[in-house]
């Protein structure tokens, strides 16, 4: 049974990745007083977060809330589980942005197609965020998925140090 996580008021919500471009880890990290929880995640599901996020804030009236701190990522970096899936809300009594993550489990193919019912024993993460906390976690998100490695002018991949075989040239 993984552990599951309720937090109504965060001091930080970062994403920050451990290692060089081309073999980084990506991690969410949400810390509220003293409680530190880490989760692992994909860089497309980093990316995909932060634009939907932006596409949420620009569209929604929501209050700005107190200033952002500069936070980093808190060490040792100890990942709860790995991300499967994201969800995102409002709450509008509060103001507030729900991100909520839920740990991967696997599926066989007769329960895919049986109404998904929650299953207490998979890990979720539930943080409430200020529209300025949401901004400042957009600006670090851009900045760390484009400080991976550089792409190919030709086909968009990423290309490794020593370059890459590209499928345009042949």
């Amino acid at each position: 049974m993984s552990a599951s996580f309720d937090l109504d008021e965060v001091d930080s919500f970062v994403c920050a990745a451990v290692g060089q471009p081309g073999d980084r880890i990506f991690y969410l990290q949400a810390t509220s007083g003293s409680v530190v929880i880490t989760i692992k995640l994909e860089k497309l599901q980093v990316g995909l977060l932060a634009d939907y996020l932006d596409r949420l804030i620009q569209t929604q009236e929501l209050p700005d809330g107190p200033p952002v701190a500069a936070a980093h990522l808190v060490q040792p970096v100890i990942p709860e589980w790995v991300v499967g899936s994201m969800m995102v809300a409002i709450n509008e009594a509060s103001g507030r942005i729900i991100v909520i993550a839920q740990e991967v489990t696997e599926v066989d193919e007769e329960e895919a197609d049986e109404d998904i019912v929650p299953d207490p024993d998979v890990g979720q993460l539930r943080v409430a965020l200020s529209r300025n906390q949401v901004v400042d976690f957009i600006g670090r998100a851009r900045e760390l998925i484009a400080g991976g490695r550089e792409t190919c002018r030709l086909c968009g991949r990423p290309m490794d140090v020593e370059g890459h075989a590209c499928p345009r040239w042949n």
